[in-house]
Protein backbone atom coordinates (compact mmCIF):
# COMPACT_ATOMS: atom_id res chain seq x y z
CA UNK A 1 0.00 0.00 0.00
CA UNK A 2 1.28 3.45 -0.77
CA UNK A 3 1.42 6.26 1.38
CA UNK A 4 -1.28 8.08 -0.28
CA UNK A 5 -3.62 5.13 -0.15
CA UNK A 6 -2.77 4.83 3.78
CA UNK A 7 -3.67 7.98 4.44
CA UNK A 8 -6.76 8.13 2.61
CA UNK A 9 -7.96 4.53 4.33
CA UNK A 10 -7.04 6.37 7.82
CA UNK A 11 -9.19 9.30 7.08
CA UNK A 12 -11.81 6.70 5.70
CA UNK A 13 -11.89 4.83 9.13
CA UNK A 14 -11.66 8.14 10.83
CA UNK A 15 -15.35 9.25 8.73
CA UNK A 16 -16.55 5.47 9.79
CA UNK A 17 -16.04 6.27 13.42
CA UNK A 18 -16.58 9.62 14.22
CA UNK A 19 -19.39 9.58 17.00
CA UNK A 20 -22.72 10.88 15.83
CA UNK A 21 -24.34 11.37 19.23
CA UNK A 22 -21.30 13.83 19.91
CA UNK A 23 -21.64 15.77 17.14
CA UNK A 24 -25.22 16.19 18.06
CA UNK A 25 -24.91 17.02 21.17
CA UNK A 26 -22.17 19.86 20.24
CA UNK A 27 -25.26 21.27 17.30
CA UNK A 28 -27.89 21.38 19.96
CA UNK A 29 -25.51 23.08 22.40
CA UNK A 30 -24.75 25.65 19.53
CA UNK A 31 -28.24 26.24 18.59
CA UNK A 32 -28.40 26.95 22.35
CA UNK A 33 -26.27 29.89 22.33
CA UNK A 34 -28.18 31.24 19.42
CA UNK A 35 -31.75 31.27 20.71
CA UNK A 36 -30.50 32.34 24.07
CA UNK A 37 -29.18 35.52 22.15
CA UNK A 38 -25.34 34.60 23.01
CA UNK A 39 -22.10 35.02 20.97
CA UNK A 40 -19.75 32.53 20.10
CA UNK A 41 -15.71 32.37 20.27
CA UNK A 42 -13.87 30.16 18.37
CA UNK A 43 -10.14 29.44 19.61
CA UNK A 44 -7.55 27.81 17.62
CA UNK A 45 -3.77 27.43 18.32
CA UNK A 46 -1.50 26.88 14.90
CA UNK A 47 -3.34 25.23 12.04
CA UNK A 48 -5.93 25.02 14.37
CA UNK A 49 -6.07 29.18 14.81
CA UNK A 50 -6.59 28.80 10.76
CA UNK A 51 -9.47 26.80 10.97
CA UNK A 52 -11.08 29.36 13.50
CA UNK A 53 -10.84 31.55 10.99
CA UNK A 54 -12.62 30.15 7.88
CA UNK A 55 -15.21 28.80 10.81
CA UNK A 56 -15.78 32.36 12.23
CA UNK A 57 -17.33 33.18 8.76
CA UNK A 58 -19.32 29.91 8.58
CA UNK A 59 -21.13 30.43 11.70
CA UNK A 60 -21.64 33.77 11.23
CA UNK A 61 -23.04 34.08 7.49
CA UNK A 62 -24.33 30.55 7.30
CA UNK A 63 -25.73 29.95 10.91
CA UNK A 64 -26.38 33.45 11.85
CA UNK A 65 -24.23 33.58 15.18
CA UNK A 66 -22.51 35.94 15.97
CA UNK A 67 -19.06 34.58 16.30
CA UNK A 68 -15.04 35.65 16.76
CA UNK A 69 -11.60 34.24 17.00
CA UNK A 70 -9.01 36.26 18.92
CA UNK A 71 -5.93 35.00 16.65
CA UNK A 72 -7.84 37.04 13.97
CA UNK A 73 -6.33 40.35 15.59
CA UNK A 74 -2.63 39.52 15.13
CA UNK A 75 -1.94 43.14 16.60
CA UNK A 76 -3.45 42.21 19.65
CA UNK A 77 -2.36 38.68 19.79
CA UNK A 78 1.16 39.81 19.41
CA UNK A 79 0.70 42.66 21.91
CA UNK A 80 -0.90 40.51 24.96
CA UNK A 81 1.75 37.86 24.17
CA UNK A 82 4.58 40.15 24.05
CA UNK A 83 3.50 41.77 27.27
CA UNK A 84 1.81 39.63 29.24
CA UNK A 85 3.05 35.82 27.80
CA UNK A 86 1.05 33.41 25.53
CA UNK A 87 -0.80 31.30 28.55
CA UNK A 88 -2.79 34.28 29.36
CA UNK A 89 -3.49 35.79 25.60
CA UNK A 90 -7.08 34.51 25.16
CA UNK A 91 -8.45 34.19 28.72
CA UNK A 92 -7.71 38.22 28.39
CA UNK A 93 -9.30 38.85 25.30
CA UNK A 94 -12.15 36.76 26.79
CA UNK A 95 -12.08 39.47 29.34
CA UNK A 96 -11.74 42.35 27.38
CA UNK A 97 -14.87 40.76 25.25
CA UNK A 98 -17.03 40.79 28.69
CA UNK A 99 -17.60 36.77 27.82
CA UNK A 100 -21.03 35.84 29.64
CA UNK A 101 -22.88 32.67 30.68
CA UNK A 102 -24.87 33.18 27.61
CA UNK A 103 -21.79 33.02 25.50
CA UNK A 104 -20.01 29.96 24.08
CA UNK A 105 -16.69 28.51 23.19
CA UNK A 106 -15.72 26.16 20.34
CA UNK A 107 -11.77 25.14 20.86
CA UNK A 108 -10.26 23.31 17.92
CA UNK A 109 -7.13 21.48 19.25
CA UNK A 110 -5.27 18.25 18.44
CA UNK A 111 -4.66 17.78 21.97
CA UNK A 112 -7.37 19.83 23.80
CA UNK A 113 -4.85 21.29 25.90
CA UNK A 114 -2.88 20.25 28.70
CA UNK A 115 -1.06 22.30 31.57
CA UNK A 116 0.95 19.31 32.58
CA UNK A 117 3.16 19.14 29.63
CA UNK A 118 2.75 22.50 29.10
CA UNK A 119 0.98 22.28 25.45
CA UNK A 120 -1.73 24.93 24.79
CA UNK A 121 -1.54 25.95 27.91
CA UNK A 122 -3.47 29.55 26.79
CA UNK A 123 -6.53 27.19 25.78
CA UNK A 124 -6.63 25.41 29.04
CA UNK A 125 -6.79 29.25 30.74
CA UNK A 126 -9.77 29.94 28.91
CA UNK A 127 -11.83 27.17 29.44
CA UNK A 128 -11.12 27.76 33.47
CA UNK A 129 -12.44 30.96 32.97
CA UNK A 130 -15.20 30.41 30.41
CA UNK A 131 -16.29 27.54 32.93
CA UNK A 132 -16.26 29.39 36.01
CA UNK A 133 -18.42 32.22 34.19
CA UNK A 134 -21.03 29.81 33.06
CA UNK A 135 -20.55 29.85 29.12
CA UNK A 136 -21.22 26.81 27.24
CA UNK A 137 -18.17 24.88 25.85
CA UNK A 138 -17.97 22.65 22.78
CA UNK A 139 -14.40 21.32 20.85
CA UNK A 140 -13.44 19.52 18.07
CA UNK A 141 -9.99 18.00 19.57
CA UNK A 142 -7.99 14.79 18.53
CA UNK A 143 -6.08 11.90 21.01
CA UNK A 144 -7.89 11.91 24.16
CA UNK A 145 -9.03 15.60 23.77
CA UNK A 146 -7.28 16.71 26.59
CA UNK A 147 -8.53 19.34 29.10
CA UNK A 148 -11.04 20.48 26.26
CA UNK A 149 -12.71 17.07 26.40
CA UNK A 150 -12.60 16.57 30.03
CA UNK A 151 -14.62 20.14 30.37
CA UNK A 152 -16.91 20.67 27.42
CA UNK A 153 -20.45 20.15 27.65
CA UNK A 154 -19.82 18.76 24.22
CA UNK A 155 -17.05 18.01 22.25
CA UNK A 156 -16.29 15.39 19.19
CA UNK A 157 -12.97 13.35 19.18
CA UNK A 158 -11.60 12.79 16.23
CA UNK A 159 -10.25 9.30 16.35
CA UNK A 160 -6.86 8.32 16.11
CA UNK A 161 -6.44 5.58 13.66
CA UNK A 162 -2.06 6.35 13.45
CA UNK A 163 -0.27 7.90 15.94
CA UNK A 164 1.72 9.31 13.59
CA UNK A 165 -0.73 11.26 11.38
CA UNK A 166 -2.55 12.55 14.36
CA UNK A 167 -1.86 16.43 13.66
CA UNK A 168 -2.97 16.29 10.09
CA UNK A 169 -5.96 14.38 10.52
CA UNK A 170 -7.01 16.27 13.64
CA UNK A 171 -6.74 19.24 12.01
CA UNK A 172 -8.41 18.03 8.51
CA UNK A 173 -11.11 16.76 10.00
CA UNK A 174 -12.20 20.04 12.12
CA UNK A 175 -12.96 21.20 8.62
CA UNK A 176 -15.48 18.65 7.80
CA UNK A 177 -17.26 18.61 11.33
CA UNK A 178 -17.80 22.58 11.74
CA UNK A 179 -19.04 22.44 8.27
CA UNK A 180 -21.42 19.43 9.55
CA UNK A 181 -22.41 22.11 12.15
CA UNK A 182 -23.25 24.96 9.86
CA UNK A 183 -25.06 23.13 7.16
CA UNK A 184 -26.98 20.86 10.14
CA UNK A 185 -30.67 21.93 9.80
CA UNK A 186 -31.19 22.53 13.41
CA UNK A 187 -27.88 25.59 12.64
CA UNK A 188 -28.26 26.44 9.12
CA UNK A 189 -30.09 30.01 8.92
CA UNK A 190 -28.88 30.73 5.03
CA UNK A 191 -28.23 28.91 2.31
CA UNK A 192 -25.07 28.59 0.82
CA UNK A 193 -24.15 30.17 -2.60
CA UNK A 194 -23.48 27.59 -5.36
CA UNK A 195 -26.32 25.50 -3.69
CA UNK A 196 -29.10 28.69 -3.97
CA UNK A 197 -27.65 28.97 -7.11
CA UNK A 198 -28.37 25.55 -8.84
CA UNK A 199 -31.80 25.65 -7.16
CA UNK A 200 -32.44 28.96 -8.63
CA UNK A 201 -31.21 27.70 -11.93
CA UNK A 202 -32.94 24.64 -11.84
CA UNK A 203 -36.41 26.65 -10.78
CA UNK A 204 -35.66 28.61 -14.35
CA UNK A 205 -35.58 25.50 -16.21
CA UNK A 206 -38.96 24.29 -14.69
CA UNK A 207 -40.78 27.47 -15.19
Amino acid sequence: MSFTQQFLQEAREILARLDVAAIERVVAALADVRARGGRLFILGVGGSASNAAHAVNDFRKIAGIETYSPTDNVSELTARTNDDGWETVFVEWLRGSRLKAQDGLLVFSVGGGDLERNVSPNLVRALQYARAIGATICGIVGRDGGYTAKVADACVIVPTVNPAHVTPHAEAFQAIVWHLFVTHPALKAAATKWESTVADEAGTKAA
